[in-house]
């Protein structure tokens, strides 16, 4: 592809979706780019050739790009590279749902306030709930065996999804494997991201920890199998009590 920096091939891991690999071989392309490379992406159809896959595969990795303000896509014009995007931007990895079940599982939680709150949905979650007013809150505080607060959660929910939540089951399962297990939610996808952040007020007293100390900021964001975000999960972690660990497996 003459002018384009992606690598001259990729070794397919067929353990993993190849949209995700293919976004994320174009992703690092595009942080890694020179200056001088263009800003406009070939066509879907040269790069699904490029890369052996379908257009529908291409299409989906690139749409995951667009998400991520990587790049932009106009019609009849073709698909450039956003002059703004840096190399810092975030890393996303691919994990199953089981793992993040994991992950959040074994710890005792706590409900904060009367219980749950019907509230407007946040202005920084508006994108998530197009045409939707209000969600359902859950505001939550995790222990670990010993009795130590170790981090805090919100999740917003949709109202028709809140009202099959039984939140008994929320002090000992995290918010996904309810909705999954109990209410019934086919869960497609979550897209998670963790950022460094001090800790507030609120979080510093939960968390029994000082003001505008270090902490993790998680934020997963939970699609049913139609595309819609059901669940926008934010947790509050404690900087000295949490670890984040990936293992990558090498394409055979």
């Amino acid at each position: 592809m003459s002018g384009f920096f992606a690598p001259d091939s990729l070794v397919l891991n067929r353990k993993l979706p190849l949209w995700y690999q293919v976004s994320q071989s174009l992703r690092a392309s595009i942080l890694g780019r020179p200056a001088s490379a263009p800003l406009r992406l070939p066509t879907e159809d040269t790069l699904a050739g490029h890369y052996g896959v379908s257009v529908l595969t291409m299409r989906q990795a690139l749409k995951e790009l667009e998400t991520e303000g990587l790049i932009s896509r106009h019609r009849r014009h073709g698909t450039f590279i956003e002059p703004a995007a840096l190399r810092g931007a975030p890393v996303r990895l691919l994990g199953s749902v089981d793992a993040i079940v994991a992950q959040q599982s074994g710890e005792r939680a706590t409900l904060l306030g009367p219980g749950p709150a019907t509230v407007p949905v946040p202005a920084e979650l508006a994108e998530h709930f197009p045409g939707t007013a209000e969600v359902v809150r859950y505001r939550r505080l995790r222990f670990d065996e010993a009795g130590e607060p170790v981090n805090w959660a919100e999740n917003h929910v949709l109202p028709e999804l809140a009202d099959r939540i039984d939140v008994t089951d929320l002090e000992s399962w995290p918010m996904v494997k309810v909705l999954r297990d109990r209410v019934g939610v086919r869960i497609s996808r979550i897209t998670d991201t963790v950022e460094a952040r001090l800790a507030q007020p609120e979080t510093a007293a939960l968390l029994r920890v000082p003001l505008l100390s270090p902490i993790l900021h998680y934020t997963g964001i939970v699609y049913d199998e139609s595309g819609r975000v059901v669940d926008v999960a934010r947790i509050r972690y404690r900087g000295d009590r949490f670890s984040f660990t990936v293992t990558m497996e090498a394409p055979g």
